[in-house]
């Protein structure tokens, strides 16, 4: 059987649904009853796509039909092709209108959660409403999807890394130290001031891959402590729902201190601006037209000013605001 020459019958939404109710009913007759159509009219099309993909899809055998080995595979592919169709269908029932701005927005796994919240909200508050996806992942997975333009913006704790293939302009939203916190009991076990309270304590890591793990590593050594590390996370919420069993110590944006804190229970032990989380909205353009990136964009800076002041008048904290000093050298 020759392929059609016309592009447009090379697969037909309807003949892909009339050979597929043949298939799973097993007969023609079933099928027709099924979707109240007559057998001739299914019968022919069926044929019809038969002649588009050039191959025959099934052979009766008495009353019934069985498929041929490529009729089993134009089966397989019609329930997915189907099953799409269904999900189209529903999600446009759902959607909000045309005229709703939307914004797809990508998260990378370390950016902290509770920052998120407070980055997003000014495009919550917009009015008329803005309709707001977001998506967390790897930080190379969502340049990928943001290469595509199937995200409008990412928010990440670092810049892509120089090797990446992606073009993209980084919009530096502000930065913020940190705050090593632990559950209650286990901040009991604890001795000696910060930092040396961190020797040899269980500690819950970023992931190596990540600019702040560098941070924490290079101020440990200047430091000269050594903690535990048992668990490393590339999502620092779950990092928090851990050490909220007690497990180990974690790291908490300083700005959102009182918010972790009621939040999960921690003790606050102490905080270091050595360690940096450094924030960035990452777009595909230079100029950002969107109108929600550019909320985000112009507002985020002020959201952050505003949490380091709130900060900075909570109660003080054992803290490491310059690098430690290393012991001084025996003289010869």
């Amino acid at each position: 059987m020759e392929p059609s020459n016309n592009a447009a019958d090379w697969l037909n939404y309807h003949h892909l649904r009339y050979f597929h109710a043949v298939a799973t009913e097993g007969s023609v007759s079933r099928a027709s009853a099924k979707l109240h159509i007559s057998q001739p009219s299914i019968c022919a099309q069926v044929k019809q796509l038969e002649s588009a993909l050039g191959e025959t899809l099934y052979r009766r055998s008495g009353r019934s039909i069985v498929l041929t080995d490529f009729g089993r595979v134009v089966h397989g592919y019609a329930e997915e092709i189907l099953a799409l169709g269904q999900e189209l269908l529903t999600t446009a029932r759902r959607a909000p209108t045309a005229r709703t701005l939307r914004l797809q927005i990508g998260i990378v796994d370390s950016f902290p959660k509770l920052l998120s919240l407070d980055i997003l909200r000014p495009v919550f508050a917009q009015v008329p409403r803005v309709h707001v996806t977001c998506q967390e992942g790897k930080l190379e997975d969502l340049l990928g999807q943001l290469a595509a333009h199937r995200l409008d913006a990412l928010l990440a704790d670092e810049p892509p890394p120089s090797s990446t293939q992606v073009k993209t302009f980084n919009h530096p939203l502000g930065s913020t130290g940190v705050t090593f916190c632990a559950s209650p009991a286990l901040a009991k076990t604890l001795r000696g001031r910060f930092p040396r309270n961190l020797q040899g304590a269980p500690m819950l890591l970023p992931t190596q891959n990540t600019a702040l793990r560098r941070d924490m590593e290079k101020w440990f050594r200047a430091a000269q402590v050594e903690p535990v590390v048992i668990g490393e996370f590339a999502d620092a919420a779950l990092a928090k729902i851990v050490a909220t069993d007690g497990l180990g110590i974690t790291v908490v944006p300083t700005v959102v201190l009182a918010e972790a804190i009621e939040r999960y229970g921690f003790v606050a032990l102490g905080r270091t601006e050595e360690c940096q989380i450094r924030l960035y909205l990452i777009t595909a353009e230079r100029r950002i037209e969107h109108p929600a990136v550019k909320l985000l964009a112009r507002e985020a800076g002020g959201t952050l000013g505003g949490r380091r002041r709130k900060a900075r008048t909570a109660a003080a904290l054992p803290s490491s605001a310059s690098r430690p000093k290393s012991p001084a050298r025996p003289s010869r």
